[in-house]
């Protein structure tokens, strides 16, 4: 049995340029292994039902209360302009106390801002409405397409 303790040839200040790598793969697929088992851990959902998308016919009653926004932030009841949300609160607010209470629906153009339909629905709030409706425009050709 033998042992090799050096270069015959007297050059022991050789420099090995090459790296050892088995210790950084090792390293790496602990590393692996570590994340893989705590990836799933660290994850968390809350249990929730989504709702459904749904299609169903809209039946205009005269007693219903249309007020569409427009993509410049413009209110309408019905077809009559209003001028701000005060004096749509003060329209409100006669109807609210009706029994039976009217469904308001809300109509959104496209292109609207988000805060504009949000005023509307809080204003319905204040007036104490208790049934506030979207109206959409159902998919082309009933086809629903959902992302991935």
């Amino acid at each position: 049995m033998g042992m090799n303790v050096g270069s015959s040839s007297g050059d022991e200040d050789e420099v090995v340029s090459t790296i050892n790598t088995t210790p950084l793969v090792d390293v790496m697929l602990v590393l692996l292994i570590i994340f893989l088992i705590t990836v799933p851990v660290v994850t968390q959902s809350v249990n929730i039902t989504l709702p459904k998308e749904r299609n169903e016919v809209r039946v205009t009653k005269p007693e219903n209360i249309e007020i569409a926004v427009t993509k410049d932030g413009e209110m309408y009841w019905a077809t009559a302009l209003v001028p701000d949300t005060d004096a749509l609160l003060e329209r409100l607010k006669k109807v609210a106390v009706l029994n039976p209470q009217p469904q308001v629906h809300i109509r959104g153009d496209k292109d609207a801002r988000y805060e504009a339909v949000g005023k509307v629905v809080y204003t319905c709030q204040r007036a104490g409405i208790m049934s506030i409706h979207f109206v959409s425009e159902p998919p082309a050709g009933g086809v629903v397409r959902r992302g991935i």
